[in-house]
């Protein structure tokens, strides 16, 4: 049997008081989640992986959480963040987690936080800070 990786985490979405701004952030999140691939491919990213609250479930800042168990995808890494950052620019987001749990590499924790504090979707200027810690596994 080859490896397992698990894989889960969130978004936290931008928080605000104001209800119309909230709602309106949200739905583009929404609709962002929705145009994620579905179905039997092997997408690196897809959408049933991926959740959030409805409007009764939320105070003021969205969470969307999402986790999946991926053959080995360590070895795939890159092209992993490459997706899920390319969601990210699509979304209202002021931090991400990502916790990655690997059978020989033990666990690792990605961090992404935007340099002004919000991300808007499509906006030019995607500067983020990822940070990643490692706990120790089967070879380390």
């Amino acid at each position: 049997m080859e490896p397992e990786s698990i894989l889960y985490g969130s978004i936290r979405g931008w928080p605000s008081s104001d209800p119309d701004e909230c709602g309106q952030r949200r739905a583009v999140n929404r609709r962002a989640l929705d145009r994620l691939p579905q179905g039997d491919g092997w997408p690196f990213i897809g959408r049933e992986m991926f959740s959030c609250c409805a409007e009764e479930g939320l105070y003021q800042t969205q969470v969307i959480h999402f986790g999946a168990s991926y053959r080995a995808i360590e070895y795939e890494w890159a092209l992993w963040v490459r997706h899920f950052e390319a969601l990210l620019h699509e979304l209202y987001w002021t931090s991400a987690v990502v916790h990655l749990e690997t059978e020989l590499n033990g666990t690792h924790t990605f961090r992404w936080e935007t340099e002004s504090g919000s991300h808007s979707p499509h906006q030019r200027d995607l500067r983020i800070r990822c940070a990643w810690e490692r706990d120790g596994g089967v070879l380390g």
